[in-house]
């Protein structure tokens, strides 16, 4: 799988998710075998680039490369500026978001509501085209398959990003209008893919390695996007490459790599967001890691009202150790999909 000149490791890539996919996350998922992931939305007014979520959006410091960076807007000269400005803060690929269902980026007339108004789709790949290629640097376009199912436009929208020079496409599988709800249909993807010469990653309810192999199998795409599914599971990026290339599953983690896997999130979880924050966006984390463990609802609800990270992180360990005593810590884990 290649974007522009960058020749990635595997076909499994991560989704790009408001407040998930921060740079510890991403670093995770890459060290457990995905082989590209796309930061969090990062907002194309310069307005807001001095904010403290924007710093912290922009700060790819020790991140794996390609280090690619997700960008939102309906202007085309501020969506330009903004790739000029991500590429000098690092980034490698810039990614345009015409996905994003959300009603507040929706009703600035951004993410997926550019599907609506394809002349301003091909105003703004154009431009950041026109800056990013001088540098070098590719663009992919992250979308759905339209506005809603009455309106479906992905192939008008992905010959408008071929022509306009965009290195690869996202399509997810749903309209806007059907946000995350309902199941993901491919057969657009399976049409976008027959009529592009540029590679197209599915996404979209893909949940595990079959599934994954099967969507690829139907829509003939070159690459999988793998979004909620790796909250709190972040192993199922190797999972899906192992199976992929081996058509055998992978057993899960046991208890003491999930110990592991963890704290080793957390620590680097705290030192990215420091005190005060790290402790509340923590939780969210915590609480997808342990949803599928038997007892653990308890400690949720405890650590959702611990105030500090020594505590959270103490608590957590201690818990999982005691559990670890109960049972084979080295046995593969019985945990939902």
């Amino acid at each position: 799988m290649q974007i522009g000149s960058w020749q990635l490791p595997n076909p499994v890539f991560v989704a790009p998710m408001a407040g998930v996919t921060d740079r510890p996350f991403r670093q995770l998922c890459k060290r457990l075998g995905a082989g590209h992931a796309i930061s969090e939305m990062a907002a194309s007014n310069p307005a807001l680039w001095d904010s403290v979520k924007s710093s912290r959006r922009l700060n790819h410091e020790g991140e794996i490369d390609p280090v690619t960076v997700q960008i939102a807007g309906a202007d085309p000269a501020m969506m330009a500026q903004a790739a000029r400005f991500n590429i000098d803060k690092g980034a490698r690929i810039i990614d345009i978001n015409m996905g994003c269902p959300v009603k507040k980026v929706c009703k600035v007339a951004s993410g997926s509501a550019l599907l609506r108004n394809e002349p301003l789709v091909q105003q703004i790949l154009e431009s950041v085209v026109s800056v990013c290629a001088p540098l070098g640097v590719p663009v992919t376009l992250k979308t759905r398959t339209g506005w809603d199912r009455e309106s479906r436009n992905a192939l008008r929208i992905a010959r408008l990003a071929e022509q306009a020079g965009i290195a690869a496409l996202t399509l997810h599988g749903r309209t806007r209008a059907d946000r995350y709800e309902g199941q993901a249909e491919y057969d657009t993807i399976k049409a976008v893919k027959a009529q592009s010469r540029i590679p197209v990653i599915a996404n979209g309810d893909i949940d595990s390695p079959e599934k994954a192999r099967a969507v690829l199998a139907w829509t003939g795409a070159d690459a999988v996007m793998i979004g909620r599914a790796a909250m709190g599971r972040p192993w199922i990026f190797r999972e899906v490459d192992h199976f992929l290339r081996t058509g055998k599953k992978l057993e899960p983690p046991s208890l003491q790599e999930l110990t592991e896997l963890l704290l080793t999130h957390l620590d680097d979880h705290y030192r990215f967001y420091g005190e005060y924050t790290g402790v509340r966006t923590a939780r969210k984390h915590i609480g997808w890691y342990l949803s599928d463990m038997p007892a653990s609802q308890t400690l949720i609800d405890q650590i959702n009202v611990l105030e500090t990270t020594s505590e959270q992180y103490q608590t957590i360990e201690s818990w999982l150790r005691h559990q670890a005593t109960q049972t084979d810590a080295l046995a593969p884990l019985e945990l939902a999909a």
